[in-house]
């Protein structure tokens, strides 16, 4: 099935960072149509807190809503038959890595960080004395579809400014809070009614838009309403500062929006049973 239903698009740029509150994560959520997407702000007026989004798109679980997150949902499966082979815990399945993950963290605001140092060098690279970073990189199936715009970092890089591990497994304990209030895609079906989350990618967004390859990042007002431009939007409202996070969430609604009624992303041909179960899918790889 491919879902027509959704009237009103969230895209969440996130943060696997230490601490309580982040500036690394902003919201922004645009309606059908082409008036240009809003950021969201916190409720208290301060940096969102991981729980804070939880609880924001917990309070709309039943809106026509399709929520798209910036994170690795899983981590790879498929070609090694373990998501952290060795561990003394299996993991079959994506929503029990969720819950072990979730278990064996005890970091603030949902944090996953003393997960991955526990693990170095054993799962996880994060540095030099960790051994050869060749032997940490595996890949999720659609991460390597092929098709260019796929994340070309792996959740067990931890290191570095590209690495995704430590916001993906921070998300991964927001998803086990999240099983059960809202449907996540692909783990879910879509459900007739009601809120769906995805995962997503910017660099897919920014691509549609028509940004450059290597010039993702939208740092001034014109390059974003040029990128919402190409992505049918009108032009945004001015923004107090132009940093990543804010103009990665604007234009990311934005493409959700243009996006969600394709068909093929919906029905990616190598999206098997196995592979919606263990390591989900982004949306917008084909």
């Amino acid at each position: 099935m491919t879902p027509t239903r959704f009237t009103r698009f969230a895209a969440i740029d996130w943060s696997g960072a230490k601490g309580d509150r982040h500036r690394g994560i902003a919201v922004a959520t645009c309606d059908a149509g082409d008036a240009p997407p809003t950021l969201v702000a916190a409720p208290d007026g301060r940096a969102w807190s991981r729980r804070g989004v939880l609880d924001w798109l917990a309070a709309q679980r039943d809106d026509a809503l399709l929520a798209g997150f910036d994170f690795s949902f899983s981590a790879p499966f498929v070609t090694r038959g373990a998501h952290l082979p060795g561990e003394t815990v299996a993991t079959p399945d994506a929503r029990a890595l969720w819950a072990y993950v979730d278990a064996m963290s005890d970091d603030a605001d949902l944090g996953a960080a003393s997960f991955l140092e526990a693990r170095r060098g054993r799962h996880f690279y994060l540095g030099a004395a960790d051994g050869a970073k060749r032997d940490f990189l595996h890949w999720r199936a659609c991460e390597v579809a092929g098709d260019g715009t796929t994340k070309p970092s792996t959740v067990y890089d931890a290191i570095g400014a590209a690495q995704v591990a430590k916001a993906s497994f921070a998300g991964m304990r927001l998803l086990h809070h999240l099983a059960g209030r809202i449907a996540i895609w692909p783990f879910d079906a879509v459900p007739p009614r009601g809120a769906l989350v995805v995962e997503i990618y910017t660099a897919i967004a920014a691509r549609a838009a028509g940004v450059p390859r290597g010039r993702s990042k939208l740092r001034d007002a014109a390059a974003l309403d040029a990128a919402l431009a190409a992505l049918a939007s009108g032009p945004h409202a001015p923004l107090p500062a132009y940093d990543d996070h804010a103009t990665d969430a604007i234009m990311a609604s934005a493409w959700l929006r243009r996006h969600a009624a394709d068909a093929a992303l919906w029905h990616p041909p190598a999206l098997t049973e196995q592979i919606a179960a263990t390591e989900g899918w982004t949306f917008g790889v084909r």
